[in-house]
């Protein structure tokens, strides 16, 4: 019997097994005691730092490691399979209706049960579940979950999977798959149910006991566990100001026709991407522009906009942006930067590793802060502090500012919504708003794509353009932002006056063009090579936008903050 050689990562050992074997049987030999039952399961690995499904073959010698919920790769893998799922519950139980895994809220994917018919301005009409529903459906699931069905792959031509997929009244995935035109397409299928997904899945539905569906809106939000912990499930959070953000956005997607990214894709094959682009951005101009008429009407009180939001959610367009329609409006806005309240480098916070915390609140000279924002308010003179980055010490600027009568102070920050910054000051003078990239377009009806996903393709552009860092210390590093978002920006969400969504349709086929090559830049044996494959696989699905039509998005876009070109 022919035999390969095998090295696992996870205990750092050789094993010569036979030519052909499951990874699922090998992960057996590496972890004897681990079943789906036990207390963190095998779910996936990465094969040749490739992420592959159990059921995979290893047929040549290889470098495998096992992976689990605790790693990002294994989480998505266990959501993916959740997901399919409930399609599979909902088709059973709404034979007519479709599901609609349409965003991501901190509790997990909201979802909708949408009619064929449509409004006549092209949103989607939705059937509101009622409590005694998610009662049955979450039982279906639990069924099922119990059979411990298994998933299984396939490989059909692509015309065989389209007709499926129209069959089951899902032209956005028909439509992707149309889109692409492959020869083939992996479809995945539990029991007589198929499905497509841009990752692998569980070998079976047993793997999948906690979760949660919670009534939500017109539809529910499926909850999964938290990061890091398969045992305990993401708690519920009602966040109305984002999820009507993202609904709206979704509903506008609606009305243009532009759902999911198939017909995106065949947008941009027919000619149409320089329309989709001057539609995106006059809807930006439109929400600038009652954001400014929000903060005129409140002029009499109101002399402090802050603005906060993620990494690469576009703050300083939106500042600028925002800044010029306050102007058409009469007012006068002057801005201060809150990075030059940090506090001298050695008297900054540090983090469990002993290093320096400059995301803490803590960072910032919250005293100052506070003493000089109530002196604008009382019409005194501050002078502008200046922080030297290099000498990590604040010094003198030497400039002042007061504020006149038709003056209004704006500024961007990690913590400009959180309350514990300006805790001295009258909070009725201050306007904040959220901004951040809330894509609501989809693969298709049951793929969302992953707003965080969207904000690392953003920054890596960006990044590399204008800082000269490599798209891998990009990914290397996001991991670190996002734990410091999680901490210090997403739980203040909801303490924002309004939000600007800074998505626009047409970024993510201006940023495959942009980021792929970047991306296929990163060697095999780099730390970020899984994650850029990842990413490779998923803009696999975009057709990418040809340099005329790039040359076509305006100077004034928040998509120029990141490409360049921008004059604000």
């Amino acid at each position: 019997m022919e035999t390969v050689n095998v090295f696992c990562i996870n205990d750092g050992k050789s094993y010569d097994i036979p030519a052909g074997t499951r990874l699922k049987d090998f992960a057996k030999k590496v972890y004897p005691s681990s079943t789906k039952d036990s207390g963190n399961p095998v779910l996936a690995a990465l094969v040749d730092h490739k992420l592959k499904e159990l059921e995979f073959k290893i047929i040549n010698p290889v470098e495998v490691e096992f992976i689990g919920y605790s790693h990002p790769d294994g989480r998505r893998t266990w959501i993916r399979s959740l997901c399919f799922v409930l399609q599979k519950a909902v088709r059973e139980l709404y034979p007519d209706e479709t599901l609609i895994i349409d965003y991501a809220l901190p509790s997990g994917l909201y979802c909708e049960i949408r009619l064929k018919e449509k409004h006549e301005d092209g949103r989607n009409i939705v059937h509101k579940i009622e409590d005694s529903e998610i009662k049955i459906l979450k039982e279906r699931i639990r069924e099922m979950v119990r059979q411990d069905l298994p998933f299984t792959k396939r490989k059909l031509t692509s015309e065989q999977a389209v007709k499926i997929f129209d069959d089951n009244g899902q032209p956005d995935k028909a439509r992707l798959l149309r889109s692409l035109g492959r020869y083939t397409s992996s479809v995945y299928f539990l029991d007589d149910t198929a499905d497509t997904f841009y990752g692998p899945l569980v070998p079976s539905t047993g793997y999948l006991k906690n979760f949660a569906i919670s009534g939500f809106k017109e539809g529910f939000c499926l909850q999964y566990p938290m990061e890091g912990d398969n045992h305990k499930l993401a708690p519920m959070k009602r966040q109305a100001k984002i999820a009507a953000t993202l609904k709206s956005h979704s509903d506008w997607c609606s009305i243009i026709g532009v759902r999911g990214i198939g017909t995106l894709n065949e947008a941009i094959r027919t000619g149409n991407a320089i329309n989709i682009i001057n539609l995106a951005e006059a809807r930006h101009e439109r929400r600038y522009a009652e954001i400014a008429d929000m903060i005129y009407n409140k002029r009499d009180k109101v002399k402090i906009v802050f603005i906060a939001g993620p990494s690469s959610s576009g703050k300083t367009s939106t500042s600028l942006r925002l800044a010029n329609q306050c102007k058409v409006l009469g007012l006068n806005p002057k801005v201060i930067e809150l990075d030059n309240y940090f506090v001298n480098r050695e008297d900054t916070p540090k983090d469990e590793n002993g290093e320096y915390d400059f995301e803490a609140l803590g960072a910032m000279d919250l005293q100052l802060l506070n003493r000089q924002l109530n002196d604008l308010l009382e019409g005194k003179t501050i002078e502008i502090p200046k922080f030297n980055f290099k000498m990590g010490q604040r010094e003198s600027s030497g400039k002042t500012m007061k504020l006149e009568e038709k003056d209004i102070l704006i500024m961007e920050g990690i913590h400009a919504l959180n309350p514990d910054m300006t805790s001295a000051v009258d909070n009725s003078r201050i306007f904040r708003v959220y901004a951040s990239a809330l894509t609501s377009l989809s693969i298709d009806e049951n793929n969302n794509i992953s707003t965080s996903d969207n904000r690392l393709l953003r920054r890596m552009v960006r990044d590399n353009r204008t800082r000269g860092i490599s798209p891998e210390d990009t990914i290397l590093r996001w991991h670190s932002v996002r734990r410091g978002e999680n901490h210090n920006i997403f739980p203040f969400q909801e303490n924002a006056d309004t939000e600007f969504n800074s998505a626009l349709i047409f970024e993510l086929p201006m940023l495959k063009y942009y980021a792929e090559p970047l991306l296929r830049r990163i060697a095999p044996n780099s730390p970020a090579y899984t994650e850029a494959v990842r990413m490779l696989k998923f803009l696999d699905y975009i057709i990418a936008l040809s340099p005329d039509e790039i040359a076509a998005i305006p100077p004034t876009s928040i998509m120029r903050e990141f490409i360049g070109g921008q004059t604000l």
